[in-house]
C-alpha cells in the first residue's frame, strides 16, 4: 500500500503543474491512473484512521464502564474487520479486465419451463446482488420463456470491479427442487449457464471486418413503448470465424442498438484474447490451476434439503433463501482468494 500511496503524490505533484494540460491525452491517462489507486489508498486509510480512533477510545470506554459506548465501538471494529476482508480481497483483482464494467448473460439449459425459471431466478439473485454492491443494473436482453421464466438474459454491471467479482460466477449452475410446473410433485433438476465478459472502452482497438459478420434484425420481445413490438429494431450479430453471437434490444432504435451489439462483440473477442494470453503465461509459469468456465461451478438444493455448495471452493450455506435473495459474496470471496 506504501508503493500506491507514494505514486498517487508523484502523480498529484504532475497534475499540480502549469504544463499539465498541454498534452490532453497524457493528462487523462495521469487523472485515470490517480483515481484507480485511490480506489485502494482512500479506503486503506480511512480504515487506519477509524481504527487508531477505536484504540485510543477504547480503554476509556472500559476504564468509565460505559457499556454502550464500549458496544458501539466493538460493533466498529468488526466492520473495520469487515471491510478489511473486502479490501484483501480487492486485492486479488489485479487482472487486466478486473476494474471494467461488464455483461453478465444467463442462458437456460436442460429442463425446459423449469430451466426457463431457474434462469429468471437467478437474474433476479444477480441484480440483488449488484445492487447490494451499488452497482448499476441494466438489462440489455432477453428472450422470454414459451411458458414462462426467460430463454436468455444479458445484464449489464457498472460499478468499481464490475467484471473481477463477477467473472467468479461463469459456468453452469445446477438447481434441485420439486416442480411448481409438475402436478405430481417430483423433484426436478434444472441447469443454466453463466456467462461474464468485460466491456471494453474505445481506447481498445479490436479490429472486425465486415464480412465477417452476418447481422440479423427481429421484432423486440419488450412490453409496450412508441417503438417497441413494432418495428424490427431488435439486432443479433453473429462473429462467423468464432461464432460468438451478441444481441440487444432494449434500445429505442436500430442503430443504437446495433452498436450496443458492437460493444458487446468487442468485449468479448478482446476478452477472448487476453484469456489465451494468460493461459500462454501460465504455462510458461508452470501454473497447475485450472479455470475450466463451462463446467459445473454450483448447485442449489431445494429438497429434500436447502443447501448450496460450490463445485470448486466447496464453500457451502443452508440460508438458501438469502443467497436467492443477492447474498454470494461468501462464495464470489473464496472463488477469488483461491483462483484470483
Amino acid at each position: 500500500m506504501a508503493s500506491k500511496e507514494a505514486r498517487v503524490k508523484e502523480l498529484e505533484t504532475l497534475m499540480e503543474a502549469n504544463d499539465f494540460w498541454q498534452d490532453g491525452d497524457r493528462a487523462q491517462k495521469v487523472i485515470n491512473e490517480s483515481n484507480q489507486l485511490k480506489i485502494w489508498t482512500v479506503p486503506y486509510q480511512d480504515l487506519k484512521r477509524r481504527f487508531e480512533d477505536i484504540k485510543a477510545l477504547l480503554p476509556e470506554a472500559y476504564e468509565a464502564n460505559e457499556e454502550s459506548l464500549v458496544q458501539e465501538l466493538i460493533e466498529d471494529l468488526n466492520h473495520i474487520d469487515k471491510s478489511l476482508n473486502d479490501l484483501e480481497v480487492r486485492r486479488m483483482l489485479s487482472g487486466e479486465l478486473d476494474s471494467k464494467d461488464c455483461y453478465l448473460t444467463i442462458n437456460s439449459g436442460a429442463g425446459g419451463t423449469e430451466a426457463c425459471d431457474w434462469a429468471q431466478m437467478l437474474s433476479r439473485m444477480y441484480q440483488r446482488w449488484a445492487t447490494r454492491r451499488g452497482w448499476d443494473v441494466e438489462i440489455v436482453d432477453f428472450v422470454d420463456g414459451d411458458v414462462a421464466g426467460l430463454k436468455s438474459i444479458t445484464l449489464k454491471f457498472q460499478g468499481q470491479f464490475a467484471y473481477g467479482y463477477a467473472k467468479a460466477e461463469k459456468g453452469v449452475h445446477r438447481l434441485v427442487r420439486i416442480s411448481p410446473f409438475d402436478s405430481n410433485a417430483k423433484r426436478h433438476t434444472s441447469f443454466a449457464s453463466v456467462d461474464v465478459t468485460p466491456e471494453i472502452t474505445d481506447d481498445i482497438k479490436i479490429d472486425i471486418r465486415p464480412e465477417d459478420l452476418r447481422v440479423d434484425t427481429y421484432r423486440s420481445s419488450g412490453a409496450g413503448g412508441q417503438h417497441v413490438n413494432k418495428t424490427d429494431s431488435a439486432v443479433r450479430l453473429t462473429h462467423l470465424p468464432t461464432g460468438i453471437v451478441v444481441s440487444c434490444q432494449n434500445q429505442r432504435s436500430q442503430v443504437q442498438n446495433k452498436e450496443t451489439c458492437f460493444q458487446m462483440l468487442r468485449s468479448k473477442l478482446y476478452e477472448q484474447e487476453v484469456i489465451e494470453r494468460e493461459k500462454a503465461m501460465n504455462q510458461l509459469k508452470g501454473e497447475k490451476k485450472d479455470i475450466a468456465w463451462g463446467s459445473q461451478i454450483r448447485n442449489y438444493v431445494f429438497q429434500p434439503y436447502t443447501l448450496v455448495k460450490d463445485t470448486r471452493t466447496k464453500v457451502e450455506s443452508g440460508n438458501i433463501q438469502a443467497v436467492m435473495d443477492g447474498e454470494i459474496d461468501e462464495f464470489v470471496n473464496a472463488y477469488l482468494k483461491e483462483f484470483g
